[in-house]
């Protein structure tokens, strides 16, 4: 984003403390992101918040093929697009029936009983049953300790690279309840995985190729281990050679001929980071992130490979599968391109189907969502059924959408760079631009109120616009604001803008040709968004939280309360006597307010992805969740609704919340040993202490009896149970 210079300083700061802290590298491409990813499984945390349903595409990440049916399974966010591309030239969806609750990051296709498998991050594993390809059926999902980055199947077993928890093995014999059968842990992080015969081949991040003994899937142990140069993402299993996607350092080539001793063959490197590798005849196939295509490499001699030829594709791939004549390539914001790699020589692009991208604004109209998304422009969402959105249209913007607004059947969008487009969404299925206004600045938000638009343009302010006649809307006046206009509110006589940097602005626009600035409160933060109810604005403060502004005289706002929300704060909607707050890096917050000076938090979901925007209606919470789409949740202010079951290897909290017993299952094959289990409130007091006997497959119940309500943490001396587990108790 174009910011000044201390905004991008800031940002890259805050960024950065982020990486640390979840042990990132910043040679990641986004595919191997781990922002949204979890130290200790939890599903998803709540409090007083239930999921309900979603629209969960983005951006495309993995891919999957049906050779027989000629299907293509596109990972996109989310969720899947089942694709018949019998015609190349012109792929046609089947299906978006298939959302995940996680980043489909990895996908498996089995042919033998048409089952598609899943990696969803932060989700865990998935398995679908796609048998009919328009009607696709989700027969289970299984958390995993980590982070589900990639899965291969064979036989009764699914693979999963599951980021720090390593290879972790489970047994899908039954598909309605899978189990995990054993695990390796891996030095490094698990980012992508093949098996061939009795081994799994590792990508381990900065561990390079750690080659794990499956023979006894419940007792995996580690054969031997090659440290490439790089940063090892994907690996691909041939013979008697591991072909690994080794970042920077392009394609390793590792003899395994002699498994307990592997050693480099040849190497050739790409352009820029190579994320993704598939080894078709005598050639390798590479995904090659930053520059942006595929690079086909000859490997007839594994130890002189040479480039063939390459296809700079539409965005920045990041996986590869080739069948035929085709390569398939996962393009990130560009969606599926189909090359033609009939002559590796000089391949080019047979067609493609467009994903949509980062979700960054919502306004919700009757049934229907619309979505600024990206560079895919305006999605329209059906969310009439709420359990199950599907996209009913799009209009795609010419830049980069950030922002809408619906009056009067026209959706006015904030086109970054485009400036004000109006999109005629009369008939939601077939929308239309019916005009546009290109502002001379970046539009980062739009309000509408009667004939006029008002358009926080960025390094330009506030930008007014006539709209009187939507085919020819003119600019009618402006105001040059201090710093990067973010985020406008008008009401009456003012309009609010969140001027970044420089905080709440007051701008008097009771004549749009010539507005002033009426007054003005500098908050802490930076500000990126304002919404006024009563004599109030709220800002949406970034790393301040959420600000509460007195504007009875809005020549000298005051500040009446603040809550500092965990992460960073985006945006907000105010309903009655609560404030909806979308929190980067802590997902959805709704704060009290009906005590203004002292605001409090009374229900959060930590969404899976990275909360942009939200927007509440008819008492559901709807959530623009940038990667991962549209989540729509229900608030409960009078107690727990939403289940948080976790998953260790070899342990399983059944129940959360809590009311009489808390409810385990154990899966451990020392059936003598004891276990100590300990209850600790939030102060970091014990309150209670329970001992167990082991055993291979029980269920175990600790008493709550005597113990008040609220939220406690449960620990054991099992090593499976890495971090305490959150327990919820209501009575």
């Amino acid at each position: 984003m174009d910011r000044g210079k201390s905004k991008i300083i800031f940002v890259l700061v805050l960024i950065l403390s982020s990486m640390l802290y979840a042990h990132v590298d910043w040679n990641f491409p986004e595919r191997c992101e781990k922002f949204d990813s979890p130290q200790s499984r939890s599903g998803f945390d709540s409090l007083n918040v239930r999921f309900i349903g979603n629209w969960p595409f983005g951006p495309s990440f993995a891919l999957a093929y049906d050779s027989t049916r000629q299907l293509v399974f596109c990972g996109s966010g989310g969720g899947v697009y089942i694709l018949d591309v019998s015609n190349p030239s012109n792929p046609v969806k089947t299906s978006e029936k298939i959302h995940t609750r996680g980043l489909v990051c990895g996908l498996f296709y089995e042919a033998i009983n048409q089952q598609l498998y899943i990696a969803a991050g932060q989700g865990g594993f998935e398995i679908w049953d796609v048998s009919n390809a328009s009607a696709p059926d989700k027969l289970c999902y299984y958390f995993t300790p980590g982070y589900a980055r990639e899965v291969y199947v064979t036989g009764c077993y699914a693979y999963v690279a599951d980021d720090f928890a390593g290879l972790r093995i489970i047994n899908i014999s039954n598909p309605q309840d899978p189990y995990e059968e054993g695990y390796c842990a891996t030095p490094s992080i698990a980012m992508g995985v093949y098996v061939l015969d009795s081994f799994a081949y590792v990508a381990d991040f900065d561990a390079g190729l750690r080659i794990i003994n499956v023979s006894m899937p419940f007792s995996p142990y580690e054969q031997s281990y090659y440290e490439t140069p790089g940063y090892s993402y994907d690996v691909y299993a041939s013979d008697s050679y591991a072909y690994v996607a080794n970042g920077y350092f392009g394609l390793r080539i590792i003899n395994v001929s002699d498994l307990s001793s592997p050693y480099e063959e040849g190497y050739y490197i790409t352009p820029d980071l190579a994320c993704c590798v598939y080894v078709s005849g005598i050639y390798a196939y590479l995904a090659d992130w930053d520059a942006g295509g595929i690079w086909i490499v000859n490997i007839s001699d594994p130890s002189s490979p040479y480039e063939e030829g390459y296809y700079d594709t539409q965005g920045h791939t990041d996986e590869v599968y080739v069948s035929g004549d085709y390569a398939y390539a996962a393009d990130y914001t560009a969606g599926l391109r189909i090359v033609n790699v009939s002559d590796p020589s000089l391949p080019y692009e047979q067609g493609y189907f467009d994903t949509p991208g980062h979700a960054h604004g919502i306004y919700v109209v009757g049934s229907h969502a619309l979505i600024a998304d990206g560079y895919s422009g305006m999605r329209i969402v059906d969310i009439s059924n709420p359990f199950m959105p599907y996209e009913q249209g799009y209009w795609n913007t010419p830049n980069i959408a950030r922002d809408v607004y619906v009056s009067d059947g026209y959706a006015y969008v904030a086109d970054y760079a485009a400036g004000l487009r109006i999109i005629d969404i009369s008939n939601y299925s077939s929308p239309y631009e019916q005009g546009y206004y290109n502002t001379p600045g970046h539009a980062e938000e739009v309000y509408v109120s009667g004939i006029t638009a008002f358009i926080a343009d960025g390094d330009s302010g506030l930008r007014i616009i006539n709209i009187s006649d939507p085919s020819f809307p003119y600019e009618e006046g402006y105001y040059d604001t201090q710093f990067w206009a973010e985020g406008v509110y008008v009401r009456d006589s003012y309009a609010y803008v969140a001027d970044d940097f420089d905080g709440l602005r007051i701008i008097n626009v009771s004549d749009p040709s010539c507005p002033y600035e009426q007054g003005y409160y500098d908050t802490p933060g930076s500000a990126e968004a304002v919404y006024v109810s009563g004599i109030y604005a709220f800002v949406a403060d970034g790393s301040s939280g959420l600000r509460i502004i007195n504007i009875s005289d809005p020549t000298l706002p005051y500040e009446e309360g603040y809550y500092d929300t965990p992460g960073y704060t985006w945006y907000l909607y105010v309903s009655g006597n609560y404030a909806y707050v979308a929190d980067d890096g802590a997902g959805l917050r709704i704060i009290d307010i009906s005590n203004l000076s002292s605001p409090y938090e009374v229900g959060y979901y930590n969404t899976p992805g990275i909360a942009r925007g939200v927007y509440f209606s008819d008492n559901y919470v709807y959530v623009v969740d940038d990667r991962l789409g549209l989540q729509i949740y229900e608030f409960y202010g009078g107690g727990i609704e939403e289940n948080i079951v976790t998953v260790y290897s070899g342990l399983e909290l059944l129940n959360n919340p809590v009311k009489s017993n808390i409810e385990l299952a154990l899966h451990l094959t020392d059936k003598s040993r004891k276990i100590v289990f300990e209850l600790y409130n939030i102060l970091g007091q014990r309150v209670r202490s329970y001992v167990v006997s082991g055993s291979e497959n029980s269920k175990v119940y600790l008493s709550t009896e005597g113990i008040s309500a609220g939220v406690y943490f449960l620990k054991s001396d099992n090593k499976t149970m890495s971090k305490p587990l959150k327990v919820v108790i209501i009575k």
